[in-house]
C-alpha cells in the first residue's frame, strides 16, 4: 500500500505536517516504538509509530529522524496523546530527511492503525499469511515476554508448514521447531556446516538468505544481525535463522516475514547479553584485582560475595581454571576484546545443554585484547588424602576443561568466519584450588595462548600441559618471592632510568632477546655498539651482575619475565 492511502482512510485521523512529494512510497509494515534507538528492529518500509517518549530535549528530534531515514522507512507518524502539538524541531527534521510525517489525533489509538495497516498489506488470503504476520507483530510489541524464539518458529511451523532452528555462530542449536511441537532437532555436525557456510557467505558480503544443499536437503539461512560499525565486529556472535526450505522462489511479502521474524529474535539475542552482564562485571571485577595482584585473601572474600552468581550449585570452594582468547584481524584496529568474549562464551558453553542460556559456569571479562574466562569446576571431595589420590584425581580429570577438546567441534565454523584475515588463539590453565592461584593459572593460561600463536592456522589452542621450562614454572612462584627477586635485580635500573631516561631495562630485554649478539642488539636499537657497550656496562656496574655469565643472563631474564 502506499502512504498517501492512509491520508484517504478518515477512520484513522491522520494529519499530513510534511513530506506531500514522498507520499508514493510503498508502506511494507508497521512498527510502533519510543526507543531512542530503534534501528536494529528496522528493516525498511515500515510507518513507524510513536508517542515521542524518546524526546527529552530538542536535539533528539534530528537524532530519531536521521536513524529512521538511514533505516529506509516510509514514513513517521506521531501521537498527540501525550504532548500534544509535534513539536516543531521534529517537523523540520523530517523535512531534512526528507520523511513524511503525520500527526496522530488524541483519540485515534495505534492499535487501529497497526489493524489497518496489516490487513492492507498482507496480500494472502485469511488463514495464512497475513494471521502469521498479526501474531508476530503482538510478538515484537511485547518484547521478551512473548516468548522468545521458539513461540516464532512454533508459529512458523504451524502456519507456513516451516521447519526452522535458530543457530549460534558454531552450529550449536539454540532454538528449534518442527510441524508439531519442538519437532527434531539438527545433528550437530549439519549445524556445524551450516554455520559454516554461512559465516562464509557472510564474509564475501553476500545478503541473505543465503540457500544451499546440505545432504539433499535444501536450507535458507537468514542472518539475525547486531548492529556494528564493522561486520567483523559481530560476525562470531551473531544467530542466524535456518530454514528447511528454498526460499529463492518465495513472494516478496513471505521474505519480508522471515526477515521481521529474524528482527524478534534478534532482541532475544539482546536479551540474553543483558541476563549476561552481571557475569560479567563480575567476573571483570576479579580479574581485576588478580591481574592488578591483590592479596589473595581480598580476592578470595570478592569470590565469596559473586559466587551465588558465578557458581551456582558448586559451593563456594571450587577449583577454577583460566582461559584466556584472543581474536586478531590483520590490518585490522577493531577491539578484539569484545569480539573475543562473545567467541569465548559461546565456546564454554556445556555441549550437554540447549537454549539461549545453557550453562551457569560462563562468566567471561575482556582486558585489553583478551578475553579472559574464569570456569568454576566441581569442588575435589573434602575427605581425599592428598591431591594425587585416586578419587580425587579422576574427579579432576573428568571435569578439567582441555583446550583442544573446547575447540574440536567449533573448530571447521569459525575458520569458515575468520576467512584469510582473522585467527583465534586460546589456552587453558591447569585447576587451582583456591584464589591464591588464580594469578598464577592466569598467567599461565597466556603462556599457552602464546604457544598456541606460534602455530600456524586461523583457529590454534594450546593447554597447560604443552608448556614447559620456566613458562610453565614462572606462574606458581610466590608473589612475595617474586617482588623480592624483580626487585634486587631491577629496581636499580628503574631508578637510574628515572633519573637519567637512559632506557637501561630496555636495552637489557633487547640484548637478551639477540642472544648477547652487540652487532644485532645494537641495529634493533639503532644505537652505536659503543654506547650499547656503554649501557651494558651500567647495567653490570648498577647490579653487580656480568652479562657475560650465563647464571646472570638467565637471572636477568626470568626477573623480566616475573616483572
Amino acid at each position: 500500500m502506499r502512504l498517501r492511502a492512509l491520508l484517504d482512510t478518515d477512520t484513522l485521523g491522520l494529519r499530513l505536517l510534511g513530506g506531500t512529494d514522498e507520499l508514493d512510497r510503498t508502506v511494507r509494515g508497521v512498527m510502533t516504538t519510543d526507543l531512542r534507538d530503534p534501528s536494529r528492529y528496522l528493516s525498511g518500509g515500515e510507518l513507524v509509530l510513536t508517542g515521542l517518549a524518546w524526546r527529552r530535549q530538542p536535539e533528539d528530534s534530528e537524532r530519531f529522524v536521521r536513524i529512521l531515514a538511514a533505516a529506509g522507512v516510509a514514513g513517521l507518524a506521531a501521537g498527540e496523546a501525550e504532548q500534544g502539538a509535534i513539536p516543531d524541531d521534529l517537523v523540520q527534521a523530517c523535512v531534512r530527511h526528507r520523511l513524511p510525517l503525520f500527526a496522530v489525533v488524541e483519540d485515534v489509538a495505534f492499535a487501529v492503525i497497526t489493524e489497518h495497516v496489516v490487513r492492507q498489506v498482507s496480500t494472502e488470503r485469511a488463514g495464512d499469511l497475513a494471521a502469521v504476520v498479526e501474531r508476530h507483530r503482538r510478538l515484537m510489541t511485547s518484547g521478551p515476554a512473548g516468548g522468545g524464539p521458539e513461540v516464532v518458529l512454533d508459529l512458523l511451523g504451524s502456519d507456513l508448514d516451516l521447519r526452522a532452528w535458530v543457530l549460534s555462530p558454531t552450529g550449536r542449536q539454540i532454538a528449534g521447531s518442527g510441524l508439531t511441537g519442538a519437532g527434531p532437532a539438527l545433528p550437530p555436525a549439519a549445524g556445524a556446516r551450516l554455520a559454516g557456510e554461512h559465516l562464509a557467505a557472510v564474509r564475501t558480503g553476500r545478503r541473505g538468505p543465503h540457500r544451499l544443499t546440505d545432504q539433499g536437503t535444501a536450507f535458507s539461512l537468514f542472518p539475525i544481525r547486531t548492529a556494528g560499525r564493522d561486520l567483523r565486529e559481530t560476525l562470531l556472535s551473531d544467530w542466524l535463522l535456518v530454514v528447511e526450505a528454498d526460499a529463492s522462489d518465495w513472494p516478496e511479502e513471505r521474505l519480508d516475514l522471515l526477515h521481521g521474524v529474524t528482527q524478534l529474535i534478534a532482541v532475544e539475542r539482546d536479551r540474553r547479553d543483558a541476563a549476561r552482564s552481571v557475569r560479567r562485571r563480575l567476573a571483570q571485577e576479579v580479574l581485576e584485582l588478580v591481574q592488578d595482584g591483590a592479596p589473595p585473601a581480598e580476592v578470595a572474600a570478592r569470590l565469596r560475595v559473586a559466587a551465588p552468581i558465578l557458581v551456582p550449585g558448586l559451593g563456594t570452594a571450587p577449583q577454577w581454571q583460566v582461559v584466556v582468547a584472543r581474536v586478531k584481524w590483520d590490518g585490522s584496529d577493531i577491539a578484539g576484546g569484545p569480539v573475543a568474549q562473545s567467541l569465548l562464551e559461546e565456546v564454554l558453553v556445556d555441549p550437554e545443554a540447549t537454549g539461549p542460556e545453557p550453562s551457569d559456569r560462563i562468566a567471561v571479562a575482556h582486558i585489553g585484547d583478551e578475553a579472559v574466562a574464569l570456569v568454576p569446576l566441581p569442588a575435589l571431595p573434602e575427605n581425599r588424602e592428598d591431591s594425587k589420590s585416586e578419587i580425587g584425581s579422576a574427579a579432576e580429570t573428568e571435569s578439567t576443561l582441555h583446550a583442544h577438546a573446547l575447540l574440536a567441534a567449533v573448530r571447521a565454523p569459525l575458520e569458515r568466519g575468520l576467512s584469510d584475515d582473522g585467527r583465534l588463539t586460546l589456552g587453558v590453565s591447569a585447576a587451582v584450588h583456591s584464589a591464591e592461584g588464580l594469578r598464577g593459572a592466569l598467567e599461565e593460561a597466556r603462556h599457552a595462548r602464546r604457544v598456541a600463536a606460534a602455530r600456524p592456522g586461523r583457529v590454534c589452542a594450546a593447554g597447560h600441559e604443552e608448556l614447559a621450562s620456566h613458562v610453565l614454572l614462572l606462574p606458581f612462584v610466590p608473589d612475595d618471592v617474586r617482588r623480592a627477586f624483580t626487585a634486587r635485580l631491577l629496581d636499580p635500573l628503574r631508578d637510574y632510568d628515572r633519573r637519567h631516561r637512559a632506557e637501561l631495562v630496555p636495552t637489557l630485554e633487547a640484548f637478551l632477546d639477540c642472544d648477547g649478539s652487540w652487532t644485532r642488539c645494537a641495529a634493533r636499537l639503532h644505537l652505536h655498539v659503543n654506547t650499547l657497550r656503554y649501557r651494558v656496562g651500567r647495567i653490570e656496574q648498577l647490579t653487580g651482575r656480568d652479562l657475560a655469565r650465563l647464571e646472570d643472563k638467565l637471572d636477568f631474564f626470568l626477573a623480566l619475565r616475573m616483572s
